[in-house]
């Protein structure tokens, strides 16, 4: 399975770089390979300066070897040795009214004494996070998630949906990163779901990235926008990038199992403003993003 779903990740990370480079026109994404100095590696592809995208990457990894202490306290093992292996993606657009997009794809695999595997499972999701909310570009993103759980079970969408946002949630802030979508980890082989059906509802949510986030792209990277609103747009990344940096469990676990640190803050924007006690006008269009952050939406209803 380890090596049917890197080969599964490297075809769709040059899907999704191939699509977003012409979608932006100018710019190209920039490779780097890199090795682990416990085991593995990766193949990052990172874009900046676009004609769309300020900055964006859509990265690889596949690392494996003795499980740091700090992640067998976090898995209540001693000695394990583990296997991890997904694809991790952000794109910052320059325009204010197209959203910031996340995503990833993984599997892991920890092992006994003897080699065996004693843990195995898949995770990831999609989520979008506007600056500007148009209510039209929140439902075909959720509908497109929607549409990929389906076919698997009818309750994975309101399961993993509702995982996305408890998940994505400033709790310092009290407020949801953004519009959420789905959320799913430890997704393990059951009498329900083999560890192939799980392979293949993963696989579905990465065919469908684009399908989501790219007609959105379409509708939103031409309109005019202010500095005013592209202030905004900064002032919100900062709690974008407050949340990667407190909460964010793919952040963490890089950090912890020494992996690239170039590779795995990319998912920082490039401008960013923390302005104290900001709030927007009242009857504005940036207060009306705020309080539909406050609670969930049903946007695929």
């Amino acid at each position: 399975m380890k090596e049917k779903f890197y080969q599964y990740i490297q075809h769709l990370q040059d899907h999704i770089t191939s699509k977003l480079e012409a979608e932006d026109g100018r710019a190209a994404f920039r490779e780097d390979l890199w090795e682990r100095p416990g085991g593995g590696g990766g193949r990052s592809r990172v874009i900046a300066n676009g004609k769309v995208f300020e900055k964006g990457g859509v990265n690889i990894s596949r690392v494996f070897g003795k499980l740091p202490e700090t992640m067998q306290r976090h898995f209540g093992v001693k000695d394990a040795d583990f296997f991890a292996c997904g694809l991790s993606l952000v794109l910052h657009p320059e325009n204010p009214f197209v959203p910031t997009v996340h995503a990833n794809w993984r599997y892991f695999e920890m092992y006994d004494a003897q080699g065996h595997i004693a843990d195995q499972w898949f995770g990831g999701g999609l989520d979008l996070t506007p600056y500007y909310l148009f209510e039209e570009d929140a439902v075909h993103f959720h509908r497109v998630c929607k549409t990929a759980c389906d076919q698997y079970h009818p309750d994975f969408y309101p399961e993993f949906k509702k995982k996305c946002d408890n998940y994505f949630y400033n709790t310092h802030r009290k407020e949801a990163r953004g519009v959420g979508g789905l959320f799913f980890d430890y997704c393990r082989p059951s009498e329900d779901m083999a560890l192939e059906r799980w392979y293949d509802f993963v696989t579905a949510t990465g065919d469908r990235f684009t399908e989501a986030y790219l007609p959105i792209v379409q509708r939103r990277k031409g309109t005019g926008y202010t500095e005013a609103q592209r202030n905004w747009q900064e002032i919100r990344r900062g709690r974008y990038v407050e949340f990667n940096l407190v909460h964010d469990k793919g952040t963490l676990f890089g950090l912890r199992t020494n992996g690239r640190t170039e590779s795995i803050l990319m998912s920082l924007p490039p401008r960013v403003q923390w302005v104290y006690d900001h709030h927007p006008a009242g009857g504005s269009e940036e207060e009306k993003l705020l309080k539909v952050l406050k609670e969930p939406v049903e946007w695929a209803d």
